[in-house]
């Protein structure tokens, strides 16, 4: 199955980090991961990816312009089928229940644990299977 990851971050390094760390899943076709450097280049992409399915949706919280917690609603009312889990640095109480109650399923904290966010990866890929 090939399935569709969209990773939403300002920051440049987070898309060689990210490809590092699911280099063999990307390499054997496991999934795609793209990267939008905004939440409204995001919006138009998420709009517009159909085959291979979008599965995901992995954004940062804080970024110029429109901010995450900003794109979430309309990324999950143009996309109500995909699952969106918010990035922040700042994973106190507050900013947790806000991505929640704008529809996110998780948020996960800075310094990224990569074991956490690849068993939500494999989550949404057995669910969208």
């Amino acid at each position: 199955m090939s399935a569709y990851i969209l990773v939403v971050d300002d920051e440049p390094d987070v898309e060689a980090l990210f490809r590092q760390q699911f280099r063999r899943d990307i390499k054997f076709g496991r999934f795609t991961m793209e990267f939008a450097m905004s939440a409204q280049a995001a919006l138009a992409r998420a709009a517009s990816v159909a085959d291979p399915p979008l599965v995901l949706i992995l954004s940062d919280i804080n970024m110029p312009g429109m901010s995450g917690l900003e794109m979430l609603p309309k990324v999950r009312a143009e996309r109500p089928d995909v699952p969106v889990i918010m990035i922040t640095a700042y994973g106190d109480t507050e900013t947790r229940r806000k991505a929640v109650e704008q529809g996110a399923v998780a948020l996960l904290t800075k310094p990224i644990d990569f074991a956490v966010l690849r068993h939500e990866i494999d989550t949404r890929l057995g669910q969208a299977a």
